[in-house]
């Protein structure tokens, strides 16, 4: 340990002057809040501009960690890579957005997600440009591993810095509990500009200051890499006000997801992908009536309670009002998207008193009601994002299991429906779900195949 400290000592001649055990401190606490809320930006932020990178956002957790560690285990080198960190964040950021463009540009460019031409696992948007000898093909694979390198590099830095203190700090148990005590200030932090439907300015601009702290601590803090830190927030900022600016585009950043509101088609993406349209009644979203009108065809009266998980911006819930249907649990687990329905949904149906609003997960949902219902309806509840970083679950994973559709089966009044619909893209998904639906209802499901 002597010789970790005669090390970090000399270092720190050479770019700044020598720290204090306190300022070791300080540092042990800020790196572990900066790695933990940096991380966490950066896997917000790189999964809704990397084009399908959402489905993978645990890549950029481990890259982070790499970096991290890789740093930790250079806190003996004389070469300095926090100096670093303006430049690779800017460049991977820059790449990031350029990858981007060229996909939305482009429409000759295609990435193969996990094999789409014949899928044992089904990524949501992927398979609009399906890979053949007339599109230009990227493997995802090639994207993935060039931005888990970079991000991986842009944390060497922090986790020197983070080193370093540990190697000069005399008290091994304190050190580690402020190191700790900074990870859980980073993951509250975050986690509270997240509830708060913080934009990335937020996160980067906090982010951005504690590493420009550390660079003028070591004296590293030149006006090339200010001008770097201030272009990370450029890179967080412009794209949507241009986007916003030329293309009427809103942007909201809710826990989940980057959504996108195009007011003139009434459409909503999310992590740049196509994700949902508000319809008028009059005019198209016949599916959205095809329970109803298969219910009022088959002789029965309108439901009239009927719960809809995934109610989104509102289609099912219009449709369902135009039908009868006596009151309405709609239970939607984005704010941002729930938001955009009840300002702009054409049908207003989110403003009718029959209609009661739940900001909440489908299946905490099902487990805590005390209500049942005539109909339960899975309104095309998938999503574009994994359930967490650490798992390869999407959110929706929860619903479509034996338990989760006994929730279902307890929440019914006898005689009551449920119906799952969706573009399911495969004929074995479809079978899997009323396979497992067979099971927990015993009696085989009606299976309905609309054509395009």
């Amino acid at each position: 340990m002597a010789d970790g400290v005669a090390t970090a000592s000399a270092r720190m001649d050479v770019a700044g002057p020598p720290l204090t055990e306190r300022q070791h401190g300080l540092n042990l606490f800020l790196t572990g809040f900066l790695v933990l809320f940096i991380e966490l930006a950066c896997i917000r932020w790189f999964s809704a501009n990397v084009i399908f990178l959402n489905f993978f956002s645990n890549i950029v957790l481990l890259a982070c960690f790499l970096g991290m560690s890789c740093g930790c285990m250079a806190a003996r080198s004389r070469r300095d890579w926090l100096g670093w960190f303006p430049y690779l964040a800017v460049l991977t950021m820059g790449l990031a957005l350029a990858v981007l463009a060229a996909y939305g540009l482009w429409k000759g460019m295609a990435i193969d997600v996990g094999n789409q031409a014949s899928p044992q696992e089904i990524f949501f948007g992927t398979e609009y440009r399906d890979p053949d000898v007339a599109a230009f093909t990227v493997p995802m694979e090639l994207i993935v591993g060039v931005f888990f390198i970079l991000i991986a590099l842009m944390f060497v830095g922090v986790g020197q810095v983070l080193g370093r203190a540990f190697d000069a700090y005399p008290n091994r148990v304190m050190g580690y509990t402020l190191n700790i005590g900074g990870s859980l200030a980073g993951i509250a932090g975050f986690s509270l500009a997240s509830a708060l439907q913080a934009p990335p300015l937020v996160w980067f601009l906090v982010g951005v200051a504690g590493m420009a702290f550390l660079l003028r601590q070591a004296g590293g803090l030149t006006w090339l890499r200010g001008a770097a830190l201030v272009g990370i927030l450029l890179a967080v900022t412009v794209p949507a006000a241009i986007r916003g600016d030329y293309l009427g585009e809103e942007t909201f950043w809710s826990p989940y997801y980057a959504v996108q509101y195009k007011p003139a088609k009434q459409e909503i993406s999310v992590n740049n992908i196509g994700h949902q349209t508000m319809v008028p009644y009059a005019e198209k979203g016949s599916v959205y009536s095809l329970l109803h009108l298969l219910n009022r065809h088959a002789g029965g009266a309108p439901f009239q309670d009927q719960l809809i998980i995934g109610a989104g911006s509102g289609n099912d819930v219009d449709h369902a009002l135009r039908h009868g249907v006596g009151r309405i649990d709609a239970v939607e687990i984005d704010p941002a998207i729930l938001r955009i329905g009840m300002e702009h949904h054409p049908g207003r149906p989110y403003d009718d008193k029959r209609v009661t609003r739940h900001l909440d997960d489908g299946r905490h949902f099902l487990r805590t009601t005390d209500r049942q219902y005539d109909a339960v309806v899975y309104a095309l509840v998938d999503s574009l994002i994994l359930h967490s970083s650490y798992a390869n679950l999407r959110l929706e994973s929860y619903l479509f299991t034996e338990q989760a559709l006994i929730d279902v089966k307890r929440v019914l009044k006898p005689g009551g429906v449920f119906v799952t619909y969706n573009y399911f893209r495969q004929g074995w998904v479809v079978q899997r779900v009323a396979a497992m639906s067979a099971k927990v209802f015993g009696c085989p499901p009606v299976v309905i195949s609309l054509p395009y």
